[in-house]
Order: structure tokens, then C-alpha cells, then sequence
């Protein structure tokens, strides 16, 4: 299929690796060209614009940082609802605002276009292996038309309902990291305060009741001071402040949600932003 991609960051990159090795022909578009020189070595196509991916594609993903970034890829004049052709599909994996996915399915829909929200969870690590959970709102039917493409991306793949259903999905996956976070951390503190070896501790209580793919993945690289991200801790507040907005919304009060946010605004604003979210260790060593 003629397919189009436009966001090659830390997870695009690996997900557009994976439309290329299943040969498939791929047009990219992203603001910093040098992140995707080894996507254009692989066979991508490089463009100048959304507007050129939208009329050279059949379907098109996205995978950007803020929903003011979805707003213009999709909105603007170069972007997408007003330049792909008809019946070509969108879907949006990008973390944003169920709100503004119910948009832009209903200008889809009046463009003669479909478009989707599928965003993900697994980071960095789960893109490149290609097991991300991916979360899908829209048509059923469009759903089914490209799921094999989806297959690619991911092994938990789950329909969820309406527009702005999978937005909203990735929000429970949000506030349930949220807070987990905050335990893997002070699990880790304790443990040295206590005297204990963290990695072996580690061992013992990773595959038991206090199991989750943070402890997993996150905890090893916080024992090794190793904050590269798979997840920037300033994407990570833009959930946070989505879903703080949504339960607001719908009359809930979330207090861990509301505390794992402040504190990854503080380390923020010390000069955490650009470093990956098991860099939150950091609150408890200062």
C-alpha cells in the first residue's frame, strides 16, 4: 500500500521501520529532517509537507507531540483534511484530546475521508520490538480495514468504541502509570535505605503482585542512572494535564494523578523536560 507518515520520533521511527521491512511503499514528513535520515536510507521518501504525504497516500499516521501539533497537521492549510484524497484513512496515534479526535473524525467524514484514533503504550521499547498496545477509536469497519497494517505496530490491539474512544483509553493507561511510577520509585528508595541490593530486589518482587511494565523496564535504568528517553518527561505532562482536564470534566477527583503530575513539573522546571520518566528517581534523591 501507498502509505504515509508524518512524525518520526523516538516511537515513529521504529513504527515506520516496520512499514519498510514489510515493503511497503512510505512517504514521511517531519519538522527535523536528520531524524529521519536512516528512515530515507531504508527507502522512505522524505516530504516538505503534510499536504504532499496527504495526495501521495492511501493511508496516513501521525505521531506528534501536542495536540496544537495535531491541530496543524490536520487542520491547517497544508494539512491533511483539507488535502488527502477521497477515502483515504487517518489515524492519529498521537496522545492527544478525545475532544479534538471527535473533530477530526467528523471533518473526516465530511471530506469523505476516515479517519481514527489509535494511540499507544509500550515506549520506545515496545515500538521497536513491535508490541506496542494500541487503543482505537472511530469506525469498526475502518478499524478492520487496516488492521494488518496495525499487526505491525502491535500484539494488544483492542477496538474501543466511538470517536475519541481511544483517547480516552490512553488516558486510564496515563493515570495508571501515574501513580505507579510514584511506588516503582519509592520501592527503589527504600530499598537502598534499607541496605538492600535494588536489582535483587528487583528480582524478587518484579514478577509477583507488585508486577507492572514500569517495574520491568523503568527500575533497572533508575538503578543505573540511565534517564535517556523512551518517554520525554515533558510529553508524559501533556497526558497527565489531558487526563487531569477529562476527569475534571466528568466530575472526578484523581489526588494520585493530580500529585505524580506536580511532581514531574517540579523536575520540569529543574531541567528534566527533554530526559525520559524514570528520571522522577531524581524527586527523591534531591
Amino acid at each position: 500500500m501507498k502509505l504515509g507518515f508524518i512524525g518520526t520520533g523516538v516511537m515513529g521511527n521504529s513504527l515506520v521501520k516496520h512499514l519498510l521491512d514489510h515493503k511497503h511503499e512510505v512517504s514521511i514528513y517531519t519538522r527535523t529532517a536528520k531524524k529521519a535520515e536512516n528512515l530515507v536510507e531504508a527507502g522512505a521518501v522524505l516530504l516538505a509537507s503534510p499536504q504532499e504525504v496527504a495526495e501521495k497516500s492511501e493511508v496516513i499516521f501521525t505521531m506528534v507531540g501536542y495536540p496544537s501539533d495535531v491541530e496543524q497537521v490536520y487542520f491547517g492549510e497544508q494539512g491533511l483534511l483539507k488535502n488527502a484524497k477521497a477515502g483515504t484513512v487517518l489515524v492519529d496515534m498521537t496522545t492527544s484530546q478525545p475532544l479534538l479526535a471527535q473533530r477530526i473524525f467528523e471533518a473526516a467524514a465530511a471530506n469523505g475521508l476516515h479517519a481514527l484514533d489509535a494511540p499507544v503504550s509500550g515506549g520506545d521499547i515496545g515500538a521497536k520490538n513491535g508490541v506496542l498496545s494500541i487503543m482505537v477509536g472511530g469506525e469498526k469497519e475502518i478499524f478492520k480495514q487496516i488492521s494488518p497494517i496495525l499487526d505491525l505496530f502491535g500484539e494488544n490491539i483492542v477496538f474501543q468504541g466511538p470517536a475519541g474512544s481511544g483517547q480516552h483509553t490512553k488516558m486510564c493507561n496515563q493515570i495508571t502509570i501515574a501513580s505507579n511510577m510514584i511506588g516503582v520509585c519509592e520501592s527503589l528508595i527504600y530499598a537502598k535505605k534499607a541496605g538492600l541490593d535494588p536489582e535483587r530486589v528487583l528480582r524478587s518482587i518484579s514478577t509477583g503482585a507488585a508486577g507492572s511494565w514500569s517495574l520491568a523496564n523503568l527500575a533497572p535504568k533508575m538503578i543505573n542512572e540511565d534517564f535517556r528517553p523512551g518517554f520525554y518527561i515533558k510529553h508524559f505532562i501533556k497526558d497527565m494535564k489531558i487526563a487531569a482536564e477529562e476527569a475534571e470534566n466528568l466530575g472526578l477527583q484523581l489526588p494520585g494523578l493530580r500529585l505524580s503530575l506536580s511532581m514531574y513539573e517540579e523536575l520540569a522546571a529543574q531541567g528534566y523536560q527533554d530526559k525520559g520518566t524514570q528520571a522522577l528517581i531524581k524527586h527523591y534523591e534531591a
